[in-house]
């Protein structure tokens, strides 16, 4: 495995990271039409595929907040060409780790000793590296955990690397400005959050005793003594990341089970405790082959808003669609509709979002989910095309939308693609405290 015994965290080294790439990617355009020009039927996805690997290399070697987005985006078909998700899926867990000597010096910094000084025993060797952090096996008084270490200048760089990967993303992904402004700002806000490990510390440890009566689900006891701003140690939790244990071939009941543990453990978040896991990618769990699944992050968490949330979930409530009125002043309400709209604009609007919110409203208005249906998951992203290349949309101006629903959206986004790689048929529906939470 290649280990980095450097990152740059300069302001002048990241951008000159990023300007690189960008001369890369603007070459790759070049050679691509180049190419073209002597043969029309040339195909987009090699320029993609050159285009996702020059990003993923420094991003990647970066770490922090560009490699976080990636890592974000990657979820996101809807916004990226295969090729990028396919590529950006790999920050979820698999990025280059940190060299020994950078280890130590981190736990020097923040802890005041070496790892050896403190643990028992200490893998310097990372198990797993993604966006912000890595983590290593050691061993304390006969426990086995899992150490989590943050990369140097990670929360130090996040606006820096926010504004230099803004016009990589303006580029390559297809969307506004503005919409990447509004974007931008709930990321850059959230990841500030992420790289607070005693944060973390506080949320993980409140979250799972809360959830800690759901069934089949694993949360980790947390330690501490020996944790800090930038380093985490928790309970090492034993299963497989979810590409594994579809590998192993398990039951289809072990894929429902685990299907309905990720459906009850985020219902309960969302409707209850009002605050979620917003970042439910493969890597953030393990499966287990009696289909129980492990919860391993819980760096990023919304809180969601009572106005919010009364008007976002008023829309999964049945008959709703119906209500021209009611679902009107809902958009109006979480900033899909705004004041200086046309009445085109506004009926356009109410007419594409709506069709969107009845797809991801679905498997609420029956009994049983079968998540593993294709034709269901590929027609909420054919809509999310739609809805972007719309021309009416697209004059009215991006970045519409209450702040609270990109992490909102994006956690069931990430929700229903984690239960359709399960190919989970879960119990669904509405409940009847979710009516009374919602104000029915």
């Amino acid at each position: 495995m290649k280990y980095q015994d450097k990152i740059a965290t300069s302001r002048l080294k990241r951008t000159l990271k990023f300007i690189g790439t960008g001369a890369k990617v603007g070459g790759n355009y070049l050679k691509h039409y180049a190419k073209k020009s002597l043969n029309p039927e040339l195909s987009v996805e090699k320029l993609h595929e050159e285009n996702a690997e020059d990003i993923y290399n420094t991003l990647s070697n970066l770490k922090g907040s560009a490699l976080k987005v990636a890592q974000m985006l990657s979820m996101d078909r809807t916004v990226l060409p295969k090729a990028y998700a396919d590529k950006f899926t790999m920050a979820q867990y698999q990025a280059p780790p940190l060299s020994a000597p950078l280890v130590k010096q981190t736990f020097k910094k923040i802890l005041g000793k070496n790892p050896s000084e403190i643990f028992d025993s200490f893998d310097l060797n990372a198990c797993n590296a993604a966006s912000i952090g890595q983590v290593h096996k050691a061993m304390k008084d006969g426990k086995t955990l899992a150490v989590k270490v943050q990369y140097p200048g990670v929360a130090e760089s996040i606006r820096t690397d926010l504004k230099l990967v803004k016009p990589i993303a303006l580029r390559m992904f297809n969307i506004s400005e503005k919409e990447l402004r509004v974007y931008m700002e709930e990321v850059e806000e959230k990841l500030l959050e992420e790289t607070d490990y005693s944060l973390e510390l506080q949320r993980s440890s409140a979250i799972s005793k809360a959830c800690a009566h759901l069934p089949n689900l694993i949360f980790a006891e947390y330690f501490p003594e020996w944790s800090g701003s930038r380093i985490l140690t928790m309970e090492w939790l034993h299963g497989r990341h979810l590409d594994e244990f579809l590998k192993s071939n398990p039951s289809q009941e072990n894929r429902n089970l685990a299907g309905q543990a990720l459906w009850e453990f985020y219902s309960y978040q969302m409707h209850t405790l009002k605050a979620v896991h917003a970042d439910p990618h493969p890597g953030n769990f393990l499966f287990q082959e009696d289909g129980k699944v492990a919860v391993l992050d819980f760096g990023c968490i919304k809180e969601i808003p009572p106005d919010f949330y009364n008007n976002y979930f008023a829309l999964i409530l049945p008959g709703i669609h119906s209500d021209e009125k009611k679902i009107t002043r809902i958009m109006e309400n979480l900033e899909m509709i705004l004041p200086g709209d046309s009445e085109q604009t506004r009926q356009t609007i109410l007419k594409m979002f709506t069709k969107m919110m009845q797809l991801l409203a679905k498997p609420f208005s029956e009994e049983s989910f079968n998540f593993g249906d294709d034709a269901y998951l590929n027609s909420i992203y054919v809509l999310g095309e739609e809805i972007a290349k719309n021309p009416i949309i697209r004059r009215a101006g991006d970045g519409r939308g209450s702040r609270h629903m990109l992490y909102i959206n994006r956690t069931y986004f990430g929700l229903y693609n984690l239960l359709h790689l399960l190919n989970a048929k879960v119990k669904t529906g509405i409940r009847k405290e979710w009516l009374e939470a919602i104000g029915e």
